[in-house]
Formats: structure tokens, sequence, C-alpha cells
């Protein structure tokens, strides 16, 4: 594990001790009908990720499987998923 990895890691533990909500992650699935563009300019457009976030969200999504493109409460995670959803990419709140 790398030493950002592991400040991040660390960050993220604290903020759900703060918080007292479970964080949960957004995560998108690879599959074979989306293209690059789209999957980015949904992550741009819904997410409000930079386009090189979300370019880099994609590429481990496609070499990956999947990606955690966001981080939240269950309830802030949903209308993030379904706006995924609808542009017919598949993602789910873990």
């Amino acid at each position: 594990m790398s030493q950002h990895q592991y400040q991040e890691e660390q960050r993220e533990q604290v903020v759900e001790t703060i918080s007292g909500e479970e964080i949960n992650d957004l995560i998108v699935y690879n599959d074979d009908v989306n293209t690059f563009d789209h999957v980015i300019n949904t992550l741009v457009r819904i997410c409000k990720h930079t386009a090189e976030q979300a370019e880099q969200c994609t590429l481990l999504i496609h070499y990956k499987g999947k990606c955690a493109v966001k981080k939240g409460s269950y309830l802030e995670l949903i209308p993030f998923r379904q706006g995924i959803v609808d542009a017919g990419i598949s993602a789910e709140i873990e």
C-alpha cells in the first residue's frame, strides 16, 4: 500500500467516525456495450468529475472490471447511482 493510499484510508476512517454514518462506495462496472466517451461524459455530468478523474475511473473500470467513482452515505449516493443507471451503465452502492 502506498503512502497516499494509506493516508486516504485513514482520512476515510476519520470522516466515518466523525459523521457517525457508514461511508459507502458507488461502484461502476465494466460492460461490453458502453463506449469510453459515454462513460467519461456520464461521470462528468452525473458525478461532477473533472475530465481527468472521469478518464482515470473509466480506465480502471475497463482494465479492473469496476471502480469506486464516489463515496458517501447510502442516501447521498442513490441519485448518483440512478443517474448512471439511467445512462445505461451498471452501478451499485456497496
